[in-house]
Protein backbone atom coordinates (compact mmCIF):
# COMPACT_ATOMS: atom_id res chain seq x y z
CA UNK A 1 0.00 0.00 0.00
CA UNK A 2 1.45 3.49 -0.78
CA UNK A 3 2.56 5.47 1.66
CA UNK A 4 1.55 9.20 1.26
CA UNK A 5 4.03 11.68 1.88
CA UNK A 6 3.57 15.61 1.18
CA UNK A 7 0.53 17.82 1.06
CA UNK A 8 -2.55 15.65 1.04
CA UNK A 9 -6.39 16.06 0.79
CA UNK A 10 -9.77 14.30 1.88
CA UNK A 11 -10.84 11.68 0.12
CA UNK A 12 -14.51 12.94 -1.76
CA UNK A 13 -16.24 10.69 -0.05
CA UNK A 14 -16.73 9.71 3.68
CA UNK A 15 -14.50 6.72 4.30
CA UNK A 16 -16.82 6.53 7.75
CA UNK A 17 -19.66 6.07 5.91
CA UNK A 18 -18.19 3.43 3.46
CA UNK A 19 -16.91 1.28 6.85
CA UNK A 20 -20.45 1.48 8.02
CA UNK A 21 -21.68 0.27 5.11
CA UNK A 22 -19.53 -2.60 4.90
CA UNK A 23 -19.37 -3.48 8.51
CA UNK A 24 -23.61 -4.13 7.33
CA UNK A 25 -22.88 -6.31 4.38
CA UNK A 26 -20.20 -8.16 5.75
CA UNK A 27 -19.94 -9.45 9.18
CA UNK A 28 -16.54 -11.21 8.82
CA UNK A 29 -15.29 -7.82 7.40
CA UNK A 30 -16.94 -5.97 10.34
CA UNK A 31 -14.94 -7.53 13.20
CA UNK A 32 -11.43 -6.79 10.81
CA UNK A 33 -12.85 -2.68 10.81
CA UNK A 34 -13.87 -3.14 14.66
CA UNK A 35 -10.08 -4.06 15.65
CA UNK A 36 -8.62 -1.77 12.72
CA UNK A 37 -10.23 1.19 13.55
CA UNK A 38 -11.61 4.06 10.95
CA UNK A 39 -9.79 4.55 7.74
CA UNK A 40 -6.95 7.46 7.85
CA UNK A 41 -6.05 7.18 4.01
CA UNK A 42 -5.97 10.47 2.53
CA UNK A 43 -5.16 11.46 -1.02
CA UNK A 44 -2.03 12.96 -2.52
CA UNK A 45 -2.46 16.97 -3.59
CA UNK A 46 -2.32 18.77 -6.58
CA UNK A 47 -0.43 15.87 -8.67
CA UNK A 48 -1.23 15.46 -12.07
CA UNK A 49 -1.42 11.96 -13.60
CA UNK A 50 1.96 12.50 -15.48
CA UNK A 51 3.65 13.38 -11.81
CA UNK A 52 1.45 10.82 -9.99
CA UNK A 53 2.48 7.76 -12.77
CA UNK A 54 6.34 9.32 -12.64
CA UNK A 55 6.54 8.28 -8.78
CA UNK A 56 4.72 5.12 -9.66
CA UNK A 57 7.23 4.45 -12.34
CA UNK A 58 10.09 5.13 -9.79
CA UNK A 59 8.90 3.50 -7.18
CA UNK A 60 8.15 -0.20 -8.84
CA UNK A 61 10.37 -2.88 -7.09
CA UNK A 62 12.06 -0.30 -5.17
CA UNK A 63 12.16 0.05 -1.34
CA UNK A 64 10.36 3.02 -0.48
CA UNK A 65 13.46 4.98 1.15
CA UNK A 66 15.30 4.83 -2.68
CA UNK A 67 12.73 5.46 -4.23
CA UNK A 68 12.24 8.05 -2.68
CA UNK A 69 15.70 9.59 -2.71
CA UNK A 70 15.55 9.13 -6.71
CA UNK A 71 12.29 10.85 -7.09
CA UNK A 72 14.16 13.64 -5.06
CA UNK A 73 16.77 13.44 -7.37
CA UNK A 74 15.20 13.61 -10.61
CA UNK A 75 13.31 16.16 -9.55
CA UNK A 76 16.29 18.69 -7.92
CA UNK A 77 17.88 17.69 -11.46
CA UNK A 78 15.35 20.40 -13.22
CA UNK A 79 15.51 23.01 -10.77
CA UNK A 80 16.63 26.86 -12.50
CA UNK A 81 17.63 27.44 -8.50
CA UNK A 82 18.18 25.08 -5.94
CA UNK A 83 17.10 27.57 -3.28
CA UNK A 84 13.26 27.48 -5.00
CA UNK A 85 10.20 25.06 -3.92
CA UNK A 86 10.94 21.67 -6.09
CA UNK A 87 8.73 21.72 -9.69
CA UNK A 88 7.95 18.65 -10.86
CA UNK A 89 9.94 18.42 -14.73
CA UNK A 90 7.70 18.87 -17.58
CA UNK A 91 7.02 15.83 -20.09
CA UNK A 92 8.56 18.11 -22.67
CA UNK A 93 12.04 18.07 -20.06
CA UNK A 94 11.95 14.78 -19.22
CA UNK A 95 11.79 14.02 -23.13
CA UNK A 96 14.96 16.66 -24.10
CA UNK A 97 16.80 15.70 -20.74
CA UNK A 98 20.04 14.13 -21.78
CA UNK A 99 19.71 10.26 -20.76
CA UNK A 100 22.96 10.46 -18.39
CA UNK A 101 21.16 12.75 -16.64
CA UNK A 102 18.16 10.45 -15.83
CA UNK A 103 20.53 7.74 -15.31
CA UNK A 104 22.72 10.11 -12.61
CA UNK A 105 19.40 10.49 -10.86
CA UNK A 106 19.23 6.74 -9.79
CA UNK A 107 17.17 5.49 -12.93
CA UNK A 108 17.43 2.26 -14.26
CA UNK A 109 17.64 1.77 -17.94
CA UNK A 110 13.92 0.18 -18.10
CA UNK A 111 12.45 3.41 -15.99
CA UNK A 112 14.62 5.91 -18.08
CA UNK A 113 12.54 4.21 -20.91
CA UNK A 114 9.57 4.39 -19.54
CA UNK A 115 9.40 7.22 -17.79
CA UNK A 116 10.12 9.33 -21.44
CA UNK A 117 7.23 6.77 -22.69
CA UNK A 118 5.18 8.35 -20.24
CA UNK A 119 6.31 12.18 -21.31
CA UNK A 120 5.39 11.05 -24.77
CA UNK A 121 2.12 9.83 -24.40
CA UNK A 122 1.23 12.74 -22.15
CA UNK A 123 1.97 15.38 -24.65
CA UNK A 124 0.33 13.19 -27.68
CA UNK A 125 -2.70 12.79 -25.15
CA UNK A 126 -2.99 9.28 -24.63
CA UNK A 127 -2.35 9.98 -20.57
CA UNK A 128 -5.23 12.28 -20.14
CA UNK A 129 -5.11 15.53 -17.92
CA UNK A 130 -6.59 15.61 -14.73
CA UNK A 131 -9.41 17.28 -15.73
CA UNK A 132 -10.27 15.07 -18.05
CA UNK A 133 -9.14 11.32 -16.07
CA UNK A 134 -11.71 12.96 -13.53
CA UNK A 135 -14.32 12.67 -16.10
CA UNK A 136 -14.12 9.05 -17.14
CA UNK A 137 -14.80 5.36 -15.78
CA UNK A 138 -12.37 3.46 -14.11
CA UNK A 139 -11.88 0.96 -17.11
CA UNK A 140 -11.22 3.72 -19.14
CA UNK A 141 -8.57 5.40 -17.27
CA UNK A 142 -6.75 1.37 -16.81
CA UNK A 143 -7.53 0.91 -20.99
CA UNK A 144 -5.56 4.40 -21.21
CA UNK A 145 -2.61 4.81 -19.19
CA UNK A 146 -1.71 0.91 -19.51
CA UNK A 147 -0.78 1.64 -22.99
CA UNK A 148 2.31 3.52 -21.36
CA UNK A 149 5.96 1.42 -20.69
CA UNK A 150 5.90 0.19 -17.42
CA UNK A 151 2.26 0.88 -16.31
CA UNK A 152 0.22 -2.26 -15.45
CA UNK A 153 -2.89 -2.62 -14.08
CA UNK A 154 -2.02 -2.41 -10.54
CA UNK A 155 0.00 0.96 -10.86
CA UNK A 156 -3.28 2.29 -12.30
CA UNK A 157 -5.64 0.82 -9.47
CA UNK A 158 -2.91 2.32 -7.24
CA UNK A 159 -3.63 5.38 -8.70
CA UNK A 160 -7.31 5.34 -8.75
CA UNK A 161 -7.57 4.73 -5.03
CA UNK A 162 -4.88 7.28 -3.75
CA UNK A 163 -4.46 9.96 -6.09
CA UNK A 164 -8.18 10.16 -7.94
CA UNK A 165 -10.16 8.81 -4.51
CA UNK A 166 -12.27 6.02 -6.31
CA UNK A 167 -14.62 4.57 -3.89
CA UNK A 168 -15.08 0.86 -5.93
CA UNK A 169 -11.06 -0.58 -6.78
CA UNK A 170 -10.10 -3.82 -5.72
CA UNK A 171 -6.63 -4.47 -6.91
CA UNK A 172 -7.11 -8.65 -6.75
CA UNK A 173 -3.17 -9.02 -7.94
CA UNK A 174 -2.24 -6.69 -5.16
CA UNK A 175 -0.14 -9.25 -2.48
CA UNK A 176 -1.32 -7.16 0.79
CA UNK A 177 -4.64 -7.04 -0.85
CA UNK A 178 -4.43 -11.12 -1.07
CA UNK A 179 -2.70 -12.18 1.99
CA UNK A 180 -5.89 -9.96 3.82
CA UNK A 181 -8.19 -11.48 2.38
CA UNK A 182 -6.65 -14.70 3.59
CA UNK A 183 -6.32 -13.77 6.96
CA UNK A 184 -9.73 -12.33 7.21
CA UNK A 185 -11.88 -14.83 5.06
CA UNK A 186 -9.56 -17.85 4.51
CA UNK A 187 -8.00 -18.87 8.15
CA UNK A 188 -4.40 -17.83 7.46
CA UNK A 189 -2.45 -17.77 10.87
CA UNK A 190 -0.10 -14.47 11.41
CA UNK A 191 2.62 -16.80 11.68
CA UNK A 192 2.17 -19.11 8.78
CA UNK A 193 4.93 -18.68 5.93
CA UNK A 194 2.99 -17.28 3.22
CA UNK A 195 3.01 -19.39 -0.14
CA UNK A 196 1.47 -18.87 -3.38
CA UNK A 197 -0.76 -21.84 -2.78
CA UNK A 198 -1.98 -19.90 0.44
CA UNK A 199 -3.19 -17.09 -1.31
CA UNK A 200 -6.68 -16.83 -2.97
CA UNK A 201 -7.79 -16.67 -6.76
CA UNK A 202 -9.02 -13.03 -8.01
CA UNK A 203 -12.69 -15.37 -8.95
CA UNK A 204 -12.73 -16.22 -5.32
CA UNK A 205 -12.19 -12.47 -4.05
CA UNK A 206 -14.50 -10.91 -6.44
CA UNK A 207 -17.42 -13.51 -5.79
CA UNK A 208 -16.70 -12.46 -1.72
CA UNK A 209 -15.90 -8.91 -2.82
CA UNK A 210 -19.36 -8.60 -4.54
CA UNK A 211 -20.75 -7.47 -1.10
CA UNK A 212 -18.81 -4.64 -0.83
CA UNK A 213 -19.98 -2.70 -3.87
CA UNK A 214 -19.79 0.53 -4.34
CA UNK A 215 -17.37 1.03 -1.48
CA UNK A 216 -14.42 -1.98 -2.03
CA UNK A 217 -11.25 0.95 -2.22
CA UNK A 218 -12.51 0.97 1.78
CA UNK A 219 -12.71 -2.43 2.18
CA UNK A 220 -8.74 -3.18 0.31
CA UNK A 221 -7.64 -0.64 2.77
CA UNK A 222 -9.20 -2.56 5.64
CA UNK A 223 -7.23 -6.20 3.95
CA UNK A 224 -3.86 -4.08 3.85
CA UNK A 225 -4.61 -3.42 7.43
CA UNK A 226 -4.88 -6.99 8.18
CA UNK A 227 -1.74 -7.86 7.04
CA UNK A 228 0.07 -4.32 9.31
CA UNK A 229 -2.27 -5.89 12.13
CA UNK A 230 -0.52 -9.38 11.73
CA UNK A 231 2.82 -7.87 11.61
CA UNK A 232 1.91 -5.97 14.61
CA UNK A 233 2.20 -2.83 13.06
CA UNK A 234 0.59 0.03 14.59
CA UNK A 235 -1.98 2.26 12.68
CA UNK A 236 -0.32 5.16 10.48
CA UNK A 237 -2.32 7.85 8.61
CA UNK A 238 -2.01 7.52 4.88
Amino acid sequence: MPRRTGPTRKLPYDPVEAAAALSAADPKLARLIDRAGPPTFRLAANQSPFEALTESIIYQQLHGKAAAAIHARLIAGFQPMPTLSPIHPTPQQILDAPTQELRAAGLSANKTLALRDLAAKTLDGTVPTLARIRRMSDQAIIDHLTQVRGIGKWTVEMMLIFRLGRPDVFPTTDYGVRKGFALTFQGLKPSAKVTPDLLPKPDVMERRAKKWIPWRSVASWYLWRACDLAAGKPQQPE
